[in-house]
């Protein structure tokens, strides 16, 4: 396998070897707890500076929580356009696992694959640009995709029935799950079509036999919405798995609260204050410093 380094800026992904194997509820228009639809609420766009600590951040809140994929999956998020246009996207480098990325390592790719800064030197994994791409060209409020192989995000994924409505943490989701089936490592850049024909306007896709992915309108949200599903498929297997009988809630219920969490969700958009998201780094600080280098 060749190398993509960072003096070779035009250079398209690698298509390694081992790619990308076995990994908001909101959509454009929210529902309130009494199920009318409102318009989102987006943040402004944050600078280069602070996109890189955020994102280097998720990538190790991550692997902190248990939920990466040794140096597989992926966290993108989209930067402002180039000089001449181009869609431009950072993504982790190749070869690193998610706790010794940081804000300096990470690459800046555009929508066609080319590599516009690779300061690792490593190019990124060919899967995760099919993927991640195909959301950023389609969702431009989709400021963070996030995709994950965890044990139990997978085992729902590989049952027909899907994320269950057991409990408050999965009934945020109400509505708000894209499905896309399963068709072999994503090398394949005609499937990024399908990934987001089947994506539509949602912010959660579990992609069948394979993993999750979430959209977020920050960083922040993108993280806080992936550990709240990777809490409730963890919920659903336990559940399931205990041969007794399963209580899911109602419609009516489900579609209730999965308004109060948008709600709640839009109130720190609008707000910008995210104490949940500050608590996160400041353990970040505690457990794994240095991802802001």
């Amino acid at each position: 396998m060749t190398d993509i380094t960072a003096n070779r800026p035009q250079q398209s992904v690698r298509n390694s070897e081992m790619p990308d194997h076995p990994n908001m509820v909101h959509t454009s228009k929210n529902q309130t707890a009494e199920g009318q639809s409102v318009r989102a609420t987006f943040p402004a766009a944050p600078d280069e500076a602070s996109l890189r600590h955020d994102l280097a951040a998720a990538y190790r809140m991550i692997a902190l929580m248990g939920m990466d994929d040794s140096i597989y999956t992926h966290i993108s998020a989209r930067l402002a356009d180039g000089p001449d246009g181009q869609k431009r996207f950072l993504l982790n480098p190749f070869g690193l696992r998610f706790d010794e990325v940081t804000a300096s390592t990470l690459v800046t790719i555009d929508e066609l694959g080319n590599i516009l800064d690779d300061p690792y030197g490593a190019g990124v994994n060919a899967a995760g640009f099919t993927i991640h791409s195909a959301v950023h060209m389609a969702r431009h409020d989709a400021a963070c995709v996030l995709h994950t192989h965890t044990v139990a995000g997978v085992a729902v994924s590989s049952v027909k029935e899907g994320l269950l409505p057991l409990n408050q943490w999965a009934v945020q989701f109400h509505d708000a799950i894209a499905y896309h089936d399963y068709e072999g490592i994503a090398l394949d850049l005609d499937e990024r079509t399908r990934i987001v024909a089947d994506l539509g306007d949602k912010n959660v896709m579990i992609l069948r036999n394979h993993g999750v992915l979430v959209c977020g309108r920050t960083i922040a949200e993108a993280v806080r919405l992936a550990l709240n599903l990777e809490r409730s498929c963890k919920a659903q297997v336990a559940a399931l798995s205990m041969g007794l009988t399963p209580t899911p809630l109602s419609d009516n219920v489900a579609a209730h609260t999965a308004g109060q969490y948008a709600s709640g969700y839009d109130k720190v958009i609008s707000s910008g204050n995210d104490p949940e998201w500050m608590a996160m780094l400041r353990l970040l600080d505690k457990k794994m410093p240095g991802y802001a280098d």
